[in-house]
């Protein structure tokens, strides 16, 4: 039941990070970097302090008596993950929601997955999974299987998008996404992969802060049983601090470059409407670590809840794309191709769910 629980959480916030660009498509005559950072306002400050209020009382205490190195490393792990975050936005941007965020979740699978296991293994750490424990667990040897079979999917569908390309003529692509540019987009998405993969190790850098919100539940709910679903979103706080930071710094020098700082004043555009669609991309996107804490509660913050979350992201944005006729002009092998890839996914999904039973 508790694994039920925690596939359905994730799912929850998976389909929040696969579909929060969405609203971005709303906004009218701004540049990129300025409805980014509008939304990022609101992803990264605004919204993890009111989640924290609402779930943990005295969630601004435990940060202030956390260590100087706890609050410095997840801090630096969401600055890195903030440039992965940053050029996220731009894979999707070059490439399209499906084939986009295939590439860079794929990358970001793997890393966020087995890097803390192999962590582990060098330091060992009590009440860590090492790689080493997972090579020697039937469970663990389904989970790295799961994500074996995620990055199989992702190699397809990264297939479908160069047929597609080979496929359909410039003015195809710049109806299906306005910017289409493989080359551009897979060497962005590579990297925004790799680094946005430093989420999963800023969460467990700050797992003090969160141990203690666990705590601090427990004292106070003496009759309930199991752990604490929230305890990450005291966690969140330091190290979307670390993101605000790069995309902050990167945005103000595009706006400055591009002169677009006007675009926040300028009544020539559909201010109310851009401001709201910004920030309601912000507030689903930060939706998707909410429930990934919940989801977590219940399965670990191994490669399990990575790879489900992560698979889960990458079957809504193709659902996006399919949607947003993306793959509108290509022939029916490059359709079949992305759809087995979806499949696949969708199998390392029940992979990595029957490994973490186990």
């Amino acid at each position: 039941m508790q694994v039920l629980l925690g596939i359905f959480f994730h799912s929850i916030g998976g389909f929040a990070s696969g579909s929060f660009y969405m609203p971005f498509s709303k906004v009218k005559k701004w540049a990129w970097e300025s409805y980014w950072i509008i939304g990022g306002l609101f992803s990264w400050l605004i919204v993890p302090p009111v989640a924290a209020y609402l779930t943990i009382p005295g969630f601004a205490e435990i940060i202030k008596a956390a260590s100087f190195n706890v609050l410095a490393v997840t801090y630096v792990m969401g600055l890195l993950w903030g440039i992965g975050g940053l050029t996220y936005g731009l894979g999707v941007r070059y490439l399209g929601m499906s084939l986009g965020n295939s590439v860079v979740l794929g990358f970001c699978s793997a890393f966020g997955a087995l890097v803390p296991p192999i962590y582990y293994s060098i330091v060992p750490t009590a009440g860590k999974i090492s790689f080493i424990h997972m090579l020697a667990n039937p469970g663990g040897q389904l989970v790295l299987l799961g994500v074996a079979v995620c990055l199989t999917g992702i190699a397809i569908s990264g297939r479908a998008g160069m047929l597609k390309e080979k496929e359909i003529s410039a003015e195809q692509s710049q109806m299906s996404v306005k910017e289409f540019s493989l080359v551009k987009g897979l060497v962005i998405a590579v990297i925004s992969g790799i680094l946005s993969a430093f989420f999963n190790y800023g969460i467990e850098a700050g797992k003090p802060m969160a141990e203690v919100a666990d705590k601090a539940w427990a004292v106070l709910n003496p009759n309930e049983t199991g752990k604490f679903l929230f305890g990450n979103n005291v966690t969140y706080i330091v190290l979307l601090w670390g993101g605000l930071t790069t995309n902050l710094i990167w945005t103000t020098i595009l706006s400055l470059k591009n002169h677009t700082t006007g675009d926040f004043t300028n009544k020539k555009t559909p201010l109310l409407n851009n401001y709201f669609f910004a920030a309601l991309a912000g507030t689903i996107w930060f939706m998707q670590f909410f429930f990934y804490g919940m989801g977590e509660s219940k399965l670990g913050n191994g490669a399990s809840s990575w790879i489900l979350h992560m698979s889960t992201i990458i079957l809504t944005a193709n659902m996006w794309g399919i949607y947003n006729k993306e793959w509108k002009g290509t022939s029916s092998k490059t359709k079949m191709t992305i759809t087995v890839g979806i499949a696949v996914i969708l199998l390392s999904v029940f992979i990595v769910g029957i490994g973490n039973s186990i």
